[in-house]
């Protein structure tokens, strides 16, 4: 799929959904969708890129000053004190022997900044991933079947950046609103001399939380941003990617591509495809230093939490290289 009739959202979902489905191909019990191309040898490969044992976390900061402004009732996390050294000083928490000591809480939405987007996150029609019914898949108790907990050891295996606002981009950023196409991602892997292959977690950097970092928040969560092209779903279903991960919002470009759509890639990519989505990932320091050294693969370690039942999970993302 190259072009779009931007007036018909729903005919291009439905072409794009049956093409690109990922149903059954893994068996009718499956849990993971596209984790499944990352297999022992993948994860031995990705180890053998360790070169300088040097460290690089892809994940913003959990605070009260990220990027949620309440919409769809997603707010920053709040940490509160349970114990301090205030309560240690003043002897009054009640352990013997001069013992003191600090506890802590967070109360957060799960996607409120770094994370991976779970399969039972979105629904095409009523229907989940692999084709089960959305009801019998997350209810009041959660995700039943594709909790984020099934992926808690999946996700180790080679990384690959795509620095599109580098190679294509001014100053390194693009612009928001910009369509991010299957030709601008073959071309910036060109540039960067490496090629994505089966099993990869694809990090695409646009330069949008370079920006806003510094100009202020604005309207990051949910305004409008660079991000992939409805046009790039042929693209992540026949490169066999295990995820792909931004460092926008949404993963996909914003405004949507078609009139008075929501998200419509995200409705291919995950209840079709299988096809796991991180967002809001810190790309920058990465970026700088794969540009620096001329290598943009690297074994990445993902793992959510394995909250039981989550549609979605914060994340540390560690890239090694």
């Amino acid at each position: 799929m190259s072009e779009l009739d931007p007036t018909a959202p729903e005919a291009a979902i439905a072409e794009a959904a049956a093409k690109y489905s990922n149903w059954g191909r893994w068996g009718e019990h499956d849990t993971l969708g596209t984790l499944n191309f990352i297999d022992a040898a993948k994860r031995v490969e990705a180890a053998a890129l360790v070169r300088r044992g040097a460290t690089f976390s892809l994940s913003q900061r959990f605070d009260a000053n990220g990027p949620q402004k309440g919409w769809r009732r997603r707010t920053n996390p709040v940490h509160t004190m349970l114990d301090t050294g205030v309560d240690a000083a003043l002897g009054n928490q009640g352990f013997p022997h001069g013992i003191g000591g600090a506890d802590d809480v967070i109360a957060m939405p799960l996607q409120c900044s770094t994370q991976w987007d779970g399969l039972g996150h979105i629904f095409d029609h009523g229907k989940a991933w692999n084709g089960r019914a959305a009801q019998t898949v997350v209810t009041s108790e959660g995700d039943l079947i594709t909790g984020i907990e099934t992926a808690a050891a999946a996700i180790v295996s080679r990384g690959v950046l795509l620095d599109v606002g580098r190679a294509i981009g001014r100053d390194g950023e693009l612009p928001d609103g910009f369509a991010i196409t299957t030709e601008h991602l073959s071309a910036t892997a060109q540039a960067h001399g490496v090629d994505v292959e089966r099993g990869d977690i694809v990090c695409v950097r646009t330069g949008q939380l370079t920006r806003v970092r510094r100009d202020g928040w604005g309207d990051y969560a949910g305004g409008a941003a660079p991000g992939l092209s409805f046009t790039t779903a042929g693209w992540l279903h026949a490169a066999e990617i295990a995820a792909i991960a931004t460092d926008t919002w949404g993963f996909e470009v914003r405004p949507n591509e078609f009139d008075g759509a929501f998200q419509p890639l995200h409705q291919v990519a995950i209840p079709n495809m299988g096809l796991f989505i991180g967002e809001m990932w810190d790309l920058d320091a990465l970026a700088a230093d794969c540009a620096r050294h001329g290598r943009y693969d690297f074994q990445l370690v993902a793992a959510p939490l394995p909250i039981t039942g989550a549609v979605g999970s914060p994340v540390n993302p560690i890239a090694v290289v």
